[in-house]
């Protein structure tokens, strides 16, 4: 399988790149020209596509002939960033790929999560700051993933929770509501994250679902779990 993982510089998409190549599939990684030097321990082993994560012509010659692409929707700065990424993602990806998407819980569906008012505020405040001073979008975020979800391509938006480091835990749990008894830790491994990312990408059972995930080993997994 060849994959390109969009956003391959971060710490998320760094181990998104180690569970690809784990899995012996071809990478290509795209991200910003400055941050190449972060991917330095994976150069021989993949291709890097330098470039704004958001530039149409980037990610069309990034995505050809992939048959999954990994994207980390990134809210920086007040250009459009995450739908821009998004938008090319959809325009050029082969027929028939799988296209993931990362993203928050703050994001829903259908408007049945549930979310405590502090978490409501904060992304409110998070979003209020982040206009005024210039530095996230969370709206185009929000945009981002509307028009991922109208699309009829075999996506899946994957939404975390708080996230720390550490040791690989195993496959984080899902449900498709925040709110529901199994996420209410709301804590998963990074490293975790990016292997359900990878994971998605042969499991067509979340074609076109947005799980809401969370460490398999928190309490709230560990006393849900079937």
């Amino acid at each position: 399988m060849k994959v390109c993982i969009i956003g391959a510089s971060g710490k998320l998409g760094k181990y998104m790149v180690q569970h690809a190549l784990d899995r012996g599939y071809k990478v290509v990684g795209v991200c910003r020209e400055q941050s190449v030097g972060k991917l330095v321990e994976f150069e021989d082993r993949i291709t890097i596509i330098p470039g704004a994560t958001n530039d149409r012509e980037v990610i069309k010659k990034a995505i050809a002939g992939c048959d999954g692409v990994l994207t980390v929707l990134v809210p920086w700065g007040v250009q459009q960033y995450s739908s821009g990424t998004a938008q090319a993602v959809l325009d050029y990806a082969p027929p028939g790929a799988r296209l993931i998407f990362s993203c928050g819980w703050h994001i829903t569906r259908d408007g049945k999560d549930v979310y405590p008012q502090t978490s409501k505020w904060a992304v409110r405040a998070a979003a209020w700051f982040g206009k005024l001073f210039r530095v996230v979008e969370i709206d185009d975020q929000v945009e981002a993933c509307r028009r991922i979800f109208a699309s009829d391509a075999r996506w899946t938006v994957v939404r975390g929770s708080d996230l720390e480091e550490g040791e690989s835990q195993g496959l984080p749990v899902w449900s498709r509501h925040v709110g529901d008894p199994i996420l209410e830790s709301n804590l998963t491994r990074r490293v975790d994250f990016a292997l359900f990312m990878v994971a998605a990408l042969e499991n067509d059972e979340l074609i076109h679902e947005a799980p809401a995930i969370v460490g398999c080993q928190t309490p709230s997994a560990l006393a849900h779990q079937l």
